[in-house]
């Protein structure tokens, strides 16, 4: 497929086409022909080599994603077989036709299942007990194919169509409530499943995957979004006042005029000079006067070099 692609007709059908002044025409004419192609062909034949082994053996694999290999699905296995990392033998639901087939198309021997990764059976379909479901989505999150269907706290269901048996959807029950059931008498392995199955599993698998990373960068960008309007309120509020410190600051102002009146005051009293027109104070003035006075001692700040009384400093009474 790949010589006919790159023969000698279709390499150069496009360029022959082209005006005589074209400079695609002239740069082929400068290079042989047949180095061309066969440079070409060994790209194509490396690429194709070096990128494709992993799809290769994705196609021969049952497509159940039921991790069962090791890996969290059957691309990464395939892509662990081409590396090299992983055996060939690791796939359950594959059987040992799938190791069969994986073995052809390595060019290796046919061996036994490991035991580690499972046994060969028979395609189970998970079974929910709809009396004992409570809702909780859980296995819907688990399996890899949605085919599990329900809402929140409302009974679920599994479609049979579309359920691979994977088993994945078991363990987090918290009601142990799903059942796995053989469907497939005594047929295992690929003999249980189809290739027409195996790629409609794939595809729903697919579809799965990239709704999960929409719904993960959805997520990803309310959070940043979250992340981003509360550094800008918390910059607002800095940049802005509460009403705690315009108070703060409204008591200090009026704390300083007091000291400034009241060090004007002694100073005056120092040089003799007494307040004017203290004979005639009405009593609702005298009242206000007392009134500010007590204000200005509950508000002043306690200073222990400092007395209040009009006559200086209290003499210490004697023991």
């Amino acid at each position: 497929m790949a010589i006919r692609e790159i023969g000698d007709n279709a390499l150069f059908s496009r360029t022959r086409s082209a005006p005589r002044t074209h400079p695609a025409r002239n740069a082929w004419r400068r290079v042989p022909r047949a180095r061309c192609v066969a440079r070409l062909f060994l790209d194509v034949f490396n690429v194709i080599d070096r990128v494709t082994l992993a799809d290769r053996i994705e196609d021969l694999l049952p497509q159940t994603q039921c991790t069962k290999c090791g890996y969290d699905g059957c691309r990464p296995y395939a892509e662990a077989v081409a590396r090299g990392e992983a055996n060939y033998n690791q796939c359950p639901p594959g059987g040992a036709q799938g190791i069969a087939r994986l073995a052809a198309l390595l060019g290796k021997p046919v061996i036994a299942l490991n035991p580690g990764n499972g046994e060969e059976r028979a395609r189970p379909l998970a079974v929910i007990d709809e009396t004992l479901c409570i809702g909780c989505t859980l296995c819907m999150q688990a399996c890899p194919v949605d085919a599990i269907v329900g809402a929140p706290k409302l009974m679920h269901t599994v479609v049979a169509e579309l359920c691979t048996g994977c088993d994945l959807c078991v363990p987090p029950c918290p009601v142990d409530c799903i059942a796995m059931v053989p469907v497939t008498g005594q047929r295992t392995g690929w003999d249980a499943w189809s290739q027409t199955q195996a790629d409609a599993a794939r595809m729903r698998h697919d579809l799965r995957t990239a709704r999960l990373a929409r719904e993960r960068q959805a997520s990803e960008a309310r959070a940043a979004a979250r992340r981003a309007e509360a550094a800008a309120s918390a910059a607002a509020c800095a940049a802005q006042p509460t009403e705690q410190d315009e108070a703060a600051k409204k008591r200090a102002i009026i704390q300083a005029a007091m000291e400034r009146a009241r060090q004007k005051k002694e100073a005056l009293a120092a040089q003799g000079i007494a307040p004017k027109n203290v004979e005639n104070v009405t009593a609702d003035v005298q009242a206000q006067i007392d009134a500010a006075e007590a204000r200005r001692q509950r508000l002043a700040p306690p200073r222990e070099d400092r007395d209040d009384e009009p006559n200086g400093p209290a003499t210490p009474s004697e023991p």
